[in-house]
C-alpha cells in the first residue's frame, strides 16, 4: 500500500510522550490537556468521554453505558472495568410479552436501562487515575455552558434525527434549538446539561445515581412508559473484570469479558490465525471472504451462547480454545459464500478513544447512547439524553440474552487493547454495533499481517457484513467485487467512506517508546501525541 504523502490523506502522528486518539478534535485537545497536568491515560480518556458527551451527543452521554482496559505499565497487568447498567428491577420479558410486544422496541421508555457511564468515569479515575472526577469534566463543562461549534459528521449525524427528538419536549428542547437540527459550523449550547455537570463537579457520581437528578432521570422514564426507579438508579456499580484475551500472530489481544460482544472478536481472530492472509491481496476478495466467513460463525455463537453470565453460563473459555478455532475453520470454504442465519439486531453508534501518557500506561475506552440518541427519550431539566441498550435484549423465552429484572443486556460496545511479550503493543478501537468485531479483526490483519502503519490502517478500506449484505466501500477494486459475487456473497458497494463500516481510533507503540497514532476519515477527530 502507498504512504503519504503521494496518496494524500492523513499521516500518521508520532510522538513520544503523551498521545490520544479520538473521533473529535475538542476532545483530544481536552485529553492532552490533563496530560500536560500530569494526569494519567485513564484520567485523559474520561475527560475525552465527558467533552464527547456535549460536542458529540447523539454518540455517546451520561445517560449511557462505559467500559475501559487500563494496561499498567509498572506491573504489565491489564485490567478491565465495565460499566453496563442492567434492566430495571420492575420489567421483564413476561410482562412486555403480555403487552402483545414479540420483540424489544427500538426506542422509547421501554428501552432505557440504568446508566453505568457517569459512576465507571468516577471510579477509573479513583482507582486508576490521578485527577479528581471535578478536574476531568471542566472542558465538558465549559462546552455545555459556553457552546460548542457543531462539527461535520456530528452535523450529518443529527440531520437523520430530528424526527426522533420531536417526540419528546424535553429533548426537543435540548437538541432542536429554534425547532431545528443545528447545522455544522453552529453554535450549539446546553444549559440545562451544564447545570448537571456543575453537580457532578461537586458531588460526584453519587450526585447523579442519588437525589434531584435520579429523580428526574426515572420520572422521565416512567412518564414516558417505562419502568426505570430511583432504586434502580441507587443500585448500580461498576464492575471490574478480567479482560479475555486470545494471541494472534505474536501480540496478545485483550477484550472485555460477556455480556460484551469482544468474545467475537477474539474467536474471528482464532479463526483467520489459521489463514495465511498476508499471502493474499490486501484489497482482494481471498481476504474479505475469509474475515466475513469468519465473522459468521462468531456471530452464530454470539447469537446463541451469549448472555449476562450473573443470568446464565457462556462457554468462554471452550470457544476461545485454539481447538475449537480450528474447528470452526474446517467449516470455512475458500470458493463459496456459506448462508447465513438469523442475525442479531444491533443499531451502530458510539464512541471509541484512546490514551497512551508518558510512563507508559494505556487505556482503552469506549462510551456509548447505543443509537444515534439513544431511547429518544431526554430527562427534563438534566439534559441527559438516555440510552436505549435494552433494545439488544430479546423477548425469547429461555434465550441467553432474554429480558430479565436487572440483567444486562448483550453489549455491542467494545475496547480492545494487545501486548506483546508483556509490554503494550497497541491501544484501539472500532466503533459502530455489530461492526465493531469485524472492524478490530480488519485493523488488526492490517497492522500485523499486512503490516500498515496506523495511520493507513485506520484509512484502508473496510467491509462490513449484516445479515445477508456483504458492504464494500468503494475504494474496492471492482475485480474484487465481481470474484465476491462469484463467491455467492450479496455485495453491495456503499461510498468510498462509509458510516457503517465504522470509526477507528488505534495508538502503537512502537521500538523506542515510541507512540504512532492514527484517527479515522470517516469521524470528525484526530491524534495527537506529546
Amino acid at each position: 500500500m502507498p504512504i503519504r504523502p503521494d496518496a494524500g490523506g492523513r499521516s500518521t502522528v508520532y510522538g513520544m510522550r503523551g498521545a490520544v486518539a479520538c473521533e473529535h478534535p475538542q476532545a483530544a485537545l481536552a485529553g492532552i490537556r490533563v496530560l500536560e497536568e500530569g494526569g494519567n491515560a485513564v484520567d485523559a480518556c474520561v475527560a475525552m468521554a465527558a467533552t464527547l458527551a456535549v460536542v458529540a451527543p447523539m454518540t455517546t452521554g451520561m445517560g449511557g453505558d462505559a467500559f475501559l482496559l487500563f494496561y499498567e505499565a509498572k506491573s504489565g497487568r491489564v485490567v478491565g472495568a465495565c460499566g453496563a447498567g442492567g434492566a430495571p428491577r420492575g420489567i421483564d420479558a413476561q410482562k412486555l410479552r403480555d403487552m402483545g410486544l414479540s420483540r424489544m422496541p427500538d426506542r422509547g421508555a421501554l428501552t432505557v436501562t440504568v446508566p453505568g457511564a457517569v459512576r465507571l468515569w468516577e471510579d477509573a479515575a479513583r482507582e486508576l487515575g490521578r485527577l479528581p472526577l471535578g478536574r476531568l469534566l471542566e472542558n465538558a463543562l465549559r462546552y455545555a455552558r459556553e457552546g460548542c461549534i457543531v462539527a461535520e459528521v456530528v452535523g450529518r449525524y443529527w440531520e437523520t434525527a430530528g424526527e426522533l427528538l420531536r417526540k419528546d419536549e424535553a429533548a426537543a428542547r435540548c437538541f432542536l434549538p429554534g425547532g431545528r437540527v443545528p447545522r455544522a459550523g453552529q453554535r450549539f449550547l446546553q444549559p440545562d446539561l451544564a447545570r448537571t455537570l456543575e453537580v457532578l463537579c461537586e458531588g460526584g457520581a453519587d450526585a447523579f445515581y442519588e437525589g434531584e437528578i435520579a429523580r428526574r432521570i426515572a420520572r422521565s422514564v416512567r412518564e414516558a412508559g417505562g419502568f426505570l426507579s430511583e432504586g434502580d438508579l441507587a443500585e448500580h456499580q461498576t464492575e471490574w473484570v478480567e479482560p479475555i484475551s486470545t494471541d494472534y500472530r505474536g501480540v496478545r489481544v485483550y477484550e472485555i469479558p460477556p455480556p460484551t460482544q469482544g468474545i467475537a472478536a477474539l474467536e474471528m481472530l482464532g479463526i483467520l490465525e489459521g489463514f495465511e492472509l498476508a499471502e493474499l491481496d490486501p484489497l482482494g476478495a481471498g481476504r474479505v471472504h475469509l474475515e466475513v466467513e469468519a465473522k459468521k460463525l462468531a456471530f452464530r455463537d454470539l447469537r446463541e451462547r451469549v448472555g449476562d453470565p450473573d443470568f446464565c453460563e457462556v462457554p468462554v473459555e471452550r470457544m476461545l480454545s485454539k481447538e475449537y478455532a480450528a474447528g470452526l475453520r474446517e467449516e470455512i470454504s475458500r470458493e463459496r459464500a456459506a448462508g447465513v442465519s438469523r442475525e442479531l439486531s444491533l443499531g451502530s453508534d458510539t464512541t471509541y478513544l484512546c490514551a497512551v501518557d508518558e510512563e507508559g500506561n494505556g487505556c482503552s475506552f469506549i462510551n456509548s447512547l447505543y443509537k444515534g440518541f439513544g431511547s429518544g427519550i431526554v430527562a427534563g431539566g438534566t439534559g441527559v439524553c438516555l440510552q436505549n441498550r435494552g433494545a439488544c435484549f430479546t423477548l425469547e423465552e429461555g434465550h441467553p440474552n432474554e429480558l430479565a429484572p436487572g440483567k444486562r443486556p448483550l453489549h455491542t460496545i467494545i475496547p480492545a487493547l494487545a501486548t506483546r511479550e508483556g509490554a503494550l503493543w497497541a491501544v484501539f478501537g472500532v466503533m459502530g454495533g455489530p461492526m465493531q468485531p469485524q472492524g478490530h479483526a480488519q485493523l488488526l490483519a492490517d497492522l500485523l499481517d499486512y503490516g500498515m502503519s496506523p495511520q493507513e490502517a485506520a484509512d484502508h478500506p473496510r467491509h462490513f457484513h449484516d445479515g445477508e449484505t456483504l458492504l464494500l466501500e468503494g475504494r474496492y477494486p471492482e475485480r474484487t467485487v465481481e470474484e465476491l459475487r462469484r463467491m455467492g456473497h450479496a455485495v453491495e458497494v456503499g461510498p468510498d467512506y462509509a458510516v457503517p463500516t465504522g470509526g477507528a481510533q488505534v495508538i502503537r507503540i512502537l521500538e523506542g517508546g515510541v507512540r504512532a497514532c492514527g484517527s479515522d476519515p470517516r469521524k470528525d477527530g484526530c491524534a495527537l501525541a506529546q
